[in-house]
């Protein structure tokens, strides 16, 4: 194994921590400066001079969030650096800092001789014009951003760990309890018991979610129905290691990439838990993130991925044999994620945003994908800006200073494929006709 070492600080570094989901470090030290440092040692992120040195540091487990402590004061920062919230407190120096597993409260060591205990609030997330904003450990307020109907409170019986918002369905869970909210009706909850009371992952789609419980991988239907079981090996993978970009679902076809050999993506089938396709894809080099179309027929299923290269690949999940049907569509790519009405893929390729508007016809003919490409040079968002969302005809992306940014594509697509959709042929060509 060949060591990386670079100095990280002016004066002497304090403290330290790494996150396997990211593979990014954190160091805060003397010089009264917190850092954000890629695997390589690149300098990610560098904070102004606060007023005391940094005596502790510390990642939540999905590698989202990081907290700062120093003297009198305890920050909570995303991970790319920017700061969420600042408490000043009297507790003296925090010389440690602890999360807990599902990564909703931390706990911090004093100098006073105290022990700090923090929760999280005011999570925010949104689906088209609603929002979904965690106000207590057990409150939830709804919002519609287009209504000035007063919003309503949703109120749990235990601590909330977990909540994803998306295909007209809010599932949330607790510590003990799963829930699952419809748009239509927010009184009248599907109410789940947990297994092993710690989930770490929440994924959605049209008509399933993917619950990852400790070490099991369930998938549920939205009237609150196990589906399936996902039985993994435990020398290959583990469900404390499923994040968001390590695992897709869609309606017939569940991605997970291995834990252990990273060139490895594992397909099953959504309903019966079972091998999909031949049961797994392998690359060449370690792949850092998925997604999974959610349009079409199972047959016509596709996987994005980026590799360690930073290259973005499409491949076609249902193939059997030693066949396998794979094509390289961009490069310099950091983040991808697929619309939820068509199969778009929207990337963040050299810091700006791209948009294939069907990725697909990378296996017809590459020179049609060139054409069928949206691309948004105006923003440049800056590293480790994110996609946040893509709905419809909307892109938000959180850029590197925590704003984020709205954008907007061409409808033209997302209408055209509901023609073809629709098999409305006639009003597909006289649309290509009005664009052109």
């Amino acid at each position: 194994i060949s060591l990386i070492k670079w100095k990280a600080h002016d004066g002497i570094g304090l403290c330290i921590d790494w996150n396997g989901n990211t593979n990014f470090l954190i160091s805060g030290g003397e010089d009264c400066k917190y850092k954000v440092w890629d695997e390589y040692g690149r300098p990610m992120y560098c904070s102004s001079s606060q007023d005391y040195p940094i005596t502790s540091i510390a990642w939540n487990i999905d590698g989202d969030l990081f907290a700062v402590g120093s003297f009198n004061l305890l920050r909570l920062c995303d991970k790319a650096g920017w700061s969420h919230s600042l408490e000043k407190l009297s507790t003296g120096s925090i010389y440690n800092i602890n999360w807990s597993p599902d990564g909703t409260q931390l706990a911090g060591a004093c100098s006073n001789g105290n022990v700090l205990n923090a929760y999280l609030v005011e999570k925010r997330i949104t689906w088209r014009n609603i929002e979904a904003i965690q106000t207590k450990c057990q409150m939830i307020d709804i919002r519609d951003v287009l209504s000035d109907v007063a919003c309503e409170k949703l109120e749990l019986r235990d601590r909330i760990t977990k909540l994803s918002f998306g295909f007209e369905q809010l599932v949330v869970a607790t510590i003990k309890q799963c829930y699952i909210f419809s748009i239509k009706n927010w009184n009248t909850p599907i109410i789940m018991d947990l297994k092993e009371c710690n989930v770490t992952l929440i994924m959605l789609c049209n008509k399933y979610f993917l619950l990852v419980d400790g070490g099991l991988i369930q998938v549920y239907n939205y009237e609150g129905r196990m589906q399936s079981l996902i039985k993994l090996s435990t020398m290959s993978i583990s469900g404390g290691t499923v994040s968001e970009k390590t695992a897709a679902i869609s309606n017939d076809t569940i991605a997970i990439r291995d834990r252990i050999d990273l060139k490895i993506v594992h397909f099953f089938d959504t309903i019966t838990g079972k091998n999909a396709s031949n049961g797994k894809f392998i690359h060449t080099n370690d792949i850092i993130e998925i997604a999974i179309d959610q349009c079409g027929s199972a047959i016509d299923r596709k996987l994005a991925f980026i590799d360690k290269c930073l290259d973005c690949f499409l491949v076609v999940v249902k193939t059997y044999g030693v066949y396998q049907k794979i094509a390289k569509i961009g490069g310099m790519v950091t983040n991808i994620r697929f619309n939820d009405q068509t199969n778009m893929l929207a990337g963040l390729q050299d810091n700006h945003l791209i948009v294939w508007l069907y990725p697909a016809a990378v296996f017809i003919d590459r020179d049609l994908l060139q054409k069928a490409i949206f691309e948004n040079n105006e923003n440049n968002f800056g590293k480790l800006s994110y996609l946040h969302n893509f709905v419809g005809n909307h892109i938000s992306v959180r850029r590197s200073d925590g704003a984020l940014i709205p954008c907007i594509i061409t409808p033209f697509a997302s209408a055209l494929n509901s023609f073809i959709t629709d098999n409305k042929w006639n009003q597909a060509i006289q649309l290509c006709r009005h664009i052109r």
